[in-house]
């Protein structure tokens, strides 16, 4: 089967990219992670309104509902240049939000949400939720912000699921804070609630920004070989950093089609296999691609090790490494 892009999914990709390049471009993003504090970096909020705007967030909702009316596939080409472009946020939250939570399809609310206990953004969100399910978020577990740091305001949890404490987490990346929500009732700190399974299109979503950030550092890897000279020759020329740059490239055009594919059937096992596919594309081409960097990649200057510590923090979202290997397991079962 031969699946290519529409003329519309190319344009809504490039544009994408173009608007995050005016935007949030390597300077921007130095500029953000310098500005990142104790407390946890900043989010910009005329960049979130203006991602709104643009439809990022109402990618998904019925044009009747105020939004774009495209799809699944649409989203993941999407996400994958948010990946790209290293964009901060809780973006696929608010996503999955829109439609649900009033502002957050325009981009005046910003909505985080609670995964595994674990929660990106808290401090600077809106809306603080639990696991989302496709369409929204549940009710269940509705948490505004605006209590002290350590308790939760809770609205609207018929189950009376009330978090006792949220307690800050030092963050690898500087520009994804994290929080920790402990002391739920039915929930154990740290993990999911008892039964709960990932949104699976958050983990698609998850998924299309680690191939993103793999085909990146590809880029990146491949243009140091070009232009760094030892021994008076670029060191692309030299096998080693030729096999570390092809690895990279195979690993991110293998990754590709099945994300793509899984955007489409938006089933279980194409899912779990394309999550599965981008994380290891994610964190294996950045681990090469700051190899190929030498010393140079883990400088402040270099966005290398800033996708390296965002494939990372990624990674151990709900639907990582273990979950799409026992999802797809099951699937292979039955």
């Amino acid at each position: 089967m031969r699946f290519q892009l529409t003329d519309d999914q190319r344009a809504l990709r490039d544009g994408v990219r173009q608007l995050l390049a005016r935007r949030f471009d390597g300077e921007a993003l130095r500029a953000a992670v310098a500005a990142a504090g104790p407390g946890g970096a900043v989010l910009d909020r005329a960049l979130w309104r203006e991602l709104g705007a643009a439809g990022f967030f109402a990618l998904r909702l019925p044009e009747e509902a105020g939004g774009v009316g495209l799809g699944l596939p649409e989203a993941a080409l999407v996400f994958e240049e948010a990946g790209r472009a290293l964009l901060p946020g809780p973006l696929i939250a608010t996503h999955l939000a829109a439609g649900v939570v009033p502002g957050a399809a325009t981009g005046e609310v910003v909505v985080a949400a609670v995964d595994g206990g674990l929660v990106e953004w808290w401090a600077q969100a809106d809306v603080v939720r639990g696991e989302p399910a496709e369409g929204g978020v549940p009710e269940r577990g509705v948490r505004e912000r605006g209590a002290r740091e350590g308790g939760v305001r809770e609205r609207g949890a018929p189950d009376g699921v009330v978090p006792e404490r949220v307690v800050p987490v030092r963050s690898v990346d500087p520009l994804t804070p994290l929080h920790r929500v402990s002391g739920a009732s039915g929930r154990s700190s740290g993990s999911a609630s008892p039964g709960s399974a990932p949104n699976p299109v958050a983990v698609l979503l998850t998924a299309a920004e680690q191939l993103g950030t793999a085909a990146r550092v590809c880029e990146l890897a491949v243009q140091h070989a070009r232009t760094r000279e030892q021994f008076g020759q670029p060191i692309g020329a030299f096998q080693a950093v030729k096999h570390l740059c092809a690895d990279m490239l195979v690993r991110t055009e293998v990754a590709r089609p099945a994300l793509y594919a899984a955007a489409v059937t938006a089933g279980p096992a194409d899912i779990a296999a394309a999550r599965l596919l981008a994380d290891e594309a994610a964190l294996r081409n950045t681990r090469d691609c700051l190899q190929v960097h030498g010393g140079m990649g883990f400088t402040w200057e270099s966005e290398v090790h800033l996708h390296l510590k965002r494939a990372w923090v990624r990674a151990q979202r709900g639907g990582g490494v273990t979950e799409s290997e026992e999802a797809l397991a099951a699937e292979l079962v039955d």
